[in-house]
């Protein structure tokens, strides 16, 4: 649920700490980034180098909220079952695809729930710009680039706002 509805790529999940979620303002702050390369975890800055803030729905802060409860700051919120840094082959083998496969839908992958998020974030009326900062791309124009479908033709709604503002005195011109 959290990387469907944050767009949290799976290397920032994996490295989200219980003193990264501000509960109080429903807000994931992403900071590091942690990757297998071999057999090694290699904890990094997320993937533009820039840290941000991204927006939890009240639901899932309420999970979260549970899932951090006694537990210290630097602890990992997501974990392996042996409580060790998750690993993506891992995860993915062991977790995702069996769920995947349960709900009918095999051939997802965890990098396809980041456009599951940008696609439910402007679905909620989310601009090019809250959506940019939410998945960390380093320029609205890649948002646009991979997302701009998904914004749809507003041009319609856009006159039908614009004629609300037109006093309804002025005599139209012949």
């Amino acid at each position: 649920m959290t990387l469907a509805f944050t767009g949290l790529r799976f290397g920032e999940l994996a490295a989200l700490k219980v003193r990264r979620f501000d509960a109080a303002r429903k807000r994931l702050n992403i900071v590091e980034s942690v990757t297998e390369v071999g057999s090694e975890l290699v904890w990094t800055m997320p993937k533009t180098h820039q840290t941000r803030s991204v927006p939890v729905p009240a639901q899932l802060a309420v999970m979260l909220t549970e899932k951090c409860f006694g537990n210290p700051p630097d602890a990992l919120i997501f974990t392996s079952p042996p409580g060790k840094t998750a690993r993506l082959n891992n995860w993915r083998k062991n977790v995702f695809d069996p769920a995947c496969k349960a709900a009918g839908l095999e051939g997802l992958r965890p990098h396809d729930l980041r456009h599951t998020a940008a696609s439910l974030a402007i679905q909620s009326g989310a601009n090019v710009k809250v959506v940019q900062q939410m998945l960390g791309h380093a320029s609205a124009a890649m948002t646009l680039d991979v997302y701009a479908g998904l914004f749809g033709d507003d041009l319609d709604s856009v006159a039908d706002r614009l004629d609300s503002l037109v006093p309804c005195q002025v005599p139209v011109p012949a």
